[in-house]
């Protein structure tokens, strides 16, 4: 366990008012032990139970958005009758989750002084139950209604489904920051990656697991609204088994929050905890660190637009067709994210105090988009006639600097702010990841027609 703490131990910032880069010889200070061997009278002890139950949370956050993907297959069934809904659904369905996402990091970040995290984690995690409930059954009953009143329906709990998931953003990060304890902000990193891998991993396999079969449009339609009973099905579980885990947590930090109280002998400390920090105070602060997370996710909104598009060289076999072979894409990606996130455990690939470097990072990825015009994009010529180039070079790579630069960013932000300061931190770091996620989704419409 004591290398698990070296692993974390969290770097100090050299200034109270404004964060400034480590010098050479501040950063050799520190890693020769000033806080690496320092044992902090108030550290939270690391858990691997905590850590798993953040984890879950994370996968929570990002499982909502993967089964309505997973499910467009059902809603363009649903929606065969209407050209135009079918042809403009899909983009309604980003439009409305992203700024609806995006409003509720705004009005949550800014609501600090009263706030109870655990409360809006919990509030967040009963929504999300709740709107896929009525998704599943929606699949089963009701199938009468016109596609436009479907549409209305499915936008409405889209909205919703995205306004629980900005509280359980809001609520998670700021929680997790609150432990002082980086390996857990990395957890629900960790945890976002997991929910990622899944979805395509479990299409390619049903691609590849079930022969082809002649198209008879009512089984069609059959098949499609079986799939999606279970993923939405799945999601309502996922919230369910997330909201169970995170009630002892939340004891545990009570009883966190009243022992640090009798050792500072004041009542009031989880008040002052929770005073109000303006975000042009979080952002003179973190500002490299923001605007790192901010361009990472906006650069990486490219990839599902770019990777829908993208064929394979080869001919014959199920694994080269278009059904399995976009689903591996996206499996590689999700992948590399994965393991990107998870290899911020490791200090040695950490630039977690070097925020500066993390936002040229997250710039120098830009540079990698146009890679993907080297692939097979839309059956053209491509120049470099490679699965493996596409899958390993451009895919898993690009995946691996996501999930490693925002991690790595995510993870330093509670090191450079004061203690008081860092559920407020951990909110606005949040609130950068899904601004990024907001303007990407809409740049990358600009890829639509490559």
């Amino acid at each position: 366990m004591d290398a698990i703490k070296a692993i974390f131990a969290p770097r100090r910032k050299v200034n109270e008012e404004e964060y400034e880069p480590l010098t050479e010889t501040d950063e050799s200070a520190t890693l020769q032990g000033s806080v690496l061997d320092e044992v902090v009278e108030d550290e939270i002890p690391f858990s691997w139970v905590e850590y798993t139950v953040f984890a879950l949370l994370g996968v929570a956050m990002l499982w909502a958005w993967n089964m309505f993907l997973a499910a467009a297959p059902y809603f363009q069934h649903r929606f065969s009758s209407s050209p135009s809904i079918l042809a403009n659904f899909q983009s309604a369905i980003i439009s409305v989750s992203t700024f609806t996402n995006l409003s509720a990091m705004l009005i949550l970040t800014n609501i600090q002084s009263g706030a109870s995290y655990p409360f809006r984690i919990n509030i967040g995690l009963i929504l999300s139950c709740a709107v896929f409930g009525l998704l599943t059954i929606s699949t089963s009953y009701f199938l009468w209604i016109s596609e436009g009143a479907y549409l209305a329906f499915l936008l409405c709990m889209v909205g919703l489904s995205a306004w629980a998931t900005g509280m359980i953003q809001n609520g998670a990060f700021a929680f997790a920051a609150s432990f002082g304890r980086p390996e857990y902000m990395q957890a629900i990193m960790a945890g976002q990656g997991v929910a990622g891998i899944l979805p395509p991993l479990v299409q390619l396999l049903s691609f590849l697991a079930v022969p082809p079969k002649p198209k008879v449009p009512e089984s069609g339609e059959e098949e499609a609204g079986t799939a999606a009973f279970i993923y939405f099905l799945t999601a309502v579980g996922v919230s369910a088994g997330a909201l169970v885990a995170f009630v002892p947590l939340v004891k545990r930090h009570q009883r966190i929050v009243q022992s640090r109280a009798m050792e500072r002998s004041t009542a009031s400390v989880d008040s002052a905890r929770r005073r109000y920090v303006s975000m042009l105070t979080l952002l003179k602060k973190l500002h490299w660190l923001a605007a790192a997370v901010f361009m990472c996710f906006c650069v990486t909104m490219f990839v599902p637009v770019l990777t829908s598009k993208i064929l394979s060289v080869n001919k014959g076999g199920r694994l080269f067709e278009p059904g399995a072979f976009i689903p591996l894409g996206f499996f590689f990606w999700n992948l590399g994210d994965l393991l990107g996130r998870m290899s911020t455990m490791f200090p040695a690939l950490s630039l977690r105090h070097r925020p500066a470097a993390l936002f040229a990072i997250s710039l120098g990825r830009i540079l990698w988009l146009p890679l993907y015009m080297l692939c097979n994009i839309t059956g053209r010529d491509p120049v470099i006639r490679s699965d493996l180039f596409y899958l390993l070079v451009v895919q898993l790579i690009f995946g691996l600097s996501n999930g490693w630069l925002g991690s790595s960013a995510m993870m330093a932000a509670g090191e450079w702010v004061d203690e008081d300061e860092r559920e407020a931190a951990g909110s606005f770091m949040g609130l950068c990841l899904t601004a990024g996620l907001t303007v990407g989704s809409f740049l990358s419409f600009t890829a639509n027609g490559v």
